[in-house]
């Protein structure tokens, strides 16, 4: 192979990639759809923008140094909601701005500073509902312009609410029932607290992306099921406790319903099955799923999936693993694109990924995502770990990808134990056990590396970020003749530490993860924490933290690096002033070249 110079002109083609403007998520304003809200960081950070739909105009509404990236806008399209918090450590209050632009107005003064999933609205806009998780636990509140008013609070993790076309019922997915990460569904009237009815088959019941139906008095609301292995959309009305499940038992992985249309007759449904998209369009009355002729790629975002705009067309995000997201529609009844409607910015050609199967060393079939320069192997290899675990590395717009490919590294992203949309048991096969398949899995793709020419047994660096960054630390020590070297990003390398230190929402999911508090799993959290195997490691390590992060805290971190520092282990750490991640253009390059250096250093 010919060796790579390391590129680090201003203009370098993977400079340019990482500047080219996204479009993370688009909505509208449910009774304004004139109105919309959009997510993108076409200015250097993801920030919110007032979007006037007919024109294309976008109007930036926020301003926060770490960036934003959730937000509602209300259905009449007068105000944006966003949670404020402090440099990225998601904690603060919900606050709303007018969509011209404006002051904000904190929507809950009283409350003390809380932690947050979820701010939604009514499709009437009489009713806002948002969850607090503080101390207190997981609360409920409800406000039809006055005073907020909790009326529900959980001690486990929970999700929602979900509010039907007038306010009338709340829905919350919560995990106070199960112990586990499964959640059932409870309806709970807003203006008494008290439950209506609760939804709940011994499988994890969630609506996920689903919403109450936009037709006024249709108390139906959109939901899954994974009681038969695999998610499976369903329709349920809380008043009467009318349930229709979808007749798709032909379709293969996980699926989901995205969006209603406009008479509540058809819904959108999004498969995810070996990691790879396709849409659906269900029709109610007559039990029929329409597949629709769409593009490759990734559909959908962080804050939302597609949404009808009318009854002949489909808004989505789409984005490959050449082509940054952007927001086009799709023709309702084909799938054909119509028409691109939010532009994403021009990214230099890029070499696509392609899906790839190999076995872990624990017998498993594992599927991940190989990209490699040209020319023959073996090449410098980046194996990569995504976050999550309960999430699935499809074919995204990765600059990271690209630019090891253009210094001349092959990357593997693979979707390791815990990994989403390859069944119920194999997601659920880490809890109480963290870092244990997944490790193998990695050992597994290591070997196939070898095996099959694209790297050489000492050439393979591992990286990943948040719970791939865990994974890193956890995969150099209890593996570490495998690895030249290892790259962690807001990394977890003490679950014990990082549970005293974390914001609420995050504590609630590592007991659901675990079981139980470190405290009651105080074997598995020792073992599933890097910090045990610290004296093991052999390669060198680059840590990236966010000193403001609650979700991977600082002290945690802070404790790994002392252990290494005094068993005399080579750490390199460089913080950040922000929380979980980068959302700036220019400070990923930073941290994107820093790797590079990095990995040039470890392997001369």
């Amino acid at each position: 192979m010919t060796e790579k110079v390391l590129d680090t002109a201003s203009n370098a083609a993977w400079k340019q990639r990482f500047r080219a403007a996204s479009i993370a998520w688009a909505k509208v304003a449910t009774a304004n759809p004139a109105r919309g809200l959009v997510c993108t960081n076409k200015d250097g950070i993801y920030q919110l923008y007032g979007w006037d739909v007919a024109s294309g105009a976008l109007n930036q509404l926020t301003s926060q140094p770490a960036g934003v990236v959730g937000g509602m806008i209300s259905a009449d399209g007068a105000y944006v909601y966003y949670h404020h918090d402090q440099q990225g450590n998601e904690l603060g209050h919900y606050v709303r701005v007018p969509f011209a632009g404006g002051e904000r107005e904190d929507i809950s003064p009283d409350l003390p500073p809380y932690a947050s999933f979820y701010i939604g609205q009514s499709h009437n806009g009489s009713v806002t509902g948002f969850l607090a998780a503080s101390a207190n636990g997981f609360e409920i509140y409800v406000t039809d312009g006055d005073t907020p008013r909790r009326i529900a609070v959980y001690q486990r993790l929970t999700f929602g609410p979900q509010l039907s076309y007038g306010g009338e019922i709340a829905v919350t997915a919560t995990t106070e029932y199960s112990g586990t990460l499964d959640t059932c569904l409870v309806a709970i009237d807003p203006k008494t607290g008290d439950e209506i009815a609760r939804l709940s088959e011994g499988a994890d019941v969630r609506f996920d992306f689903g919403d109450f139906s936009p037709v006024p008095a249709d108390l139906r609301m959109l939901a899954t099921t994974n009681i038969s292995g695999f998610a499976r959309p369903l329709i349920w009305n809380p008043r009467t406790g009318e349930r229709h499940d979808f007749s798709v038992d032909s379709i293969p992985g996980e699926l989901t319903p995205w969006a209603w249309s406009p008479d509540a007759k058809k819904v959108l449904l999004g498969q995810l099955y070996q990691a790879e998209y396709q849409l659906y369009v269900y029709d109610i009355e007559s039990s029929t799923a329409t597949k629709l002729n769409h593009p490759s790629g990734v559909f959908g975002g962080y804050a939302g999936n597609g949404f009808f705009v009318s009854e002949d067309e489909i808004f989505v995000t789409w984005q490959d693993s050449t082509h940054p997201s952007q927001l086009i529609g799709l023709n309702a009844t084909t799938g054909e694109q119509t028409r691109t409607v939010l532009a994403a910015g021009e990214a230099p050609a890029g070499r696509k990924w392609r899906s790839i199967s190999f076995q872990s060393e624990n017998g498993a079939t594992i599927q991940g995502w190989l990209v490699t320069p040209e020319g023959s192997g073996p090449f410098p290899t980046i194996l990569e770990t995504h976050g999550g675990p309960t999430a699935v590395m499809s074919e995204y717009y990765s600059p990271n990808s690209q630019t090891w490919v253009d210094h001349g590294f092959a990357y593997f992203t693979i979707n390791y134990h815990g990994s989403t949309t390859f069944g119920k048991e194999f997601e659920r096969s880490i809890w109480g056990k963290l870092g244990n398949l997944e490790v193998e899995d990695m050992a597994g793709a290591h070997r196939w590396l070898v095996d099959n020419g694209i790297s050489t047994p000492e050439g393979i660096i591992v990286t990943g970020w948040s719970y791939g960054g865990y994974l890193t630390l956890q995969s150099i020590g209890k593996r570490p003749d495998l690895w030249a070297g290892g790259m962690a990003g807001i990394a977890i390398a003490d679950w014990a530490l990082m549970y005293e230190d974390q914001a609420e929402t995050l504590r609630g999911y590592q007991r659901a993860l675990f079981g139980g508090t470190p405290a009651e799993t105080p074997e598995a959290t020792r073992d599933s924490s890097p910090i045990t195997y610290a004296e093991q490691v052999k390669a060198p390590l680059l840590v990236i933290q966010g000193s403001n992060d609650t979700r991977c805290p600082p002290r945690q971190m802070r404790a790994y690096e002392d252990k290494m520092n005094s068993l005399g282990k080579p750490i390199q750490i460089e913080w950040f002033d922000a929380g979980h991640g980068s959302r700036a253009q220019e400070q990923s390059i930073q941290h994107q070249e820093m790797m590079l250096r990095f990995a040039y250093q470890v392997l001369g």
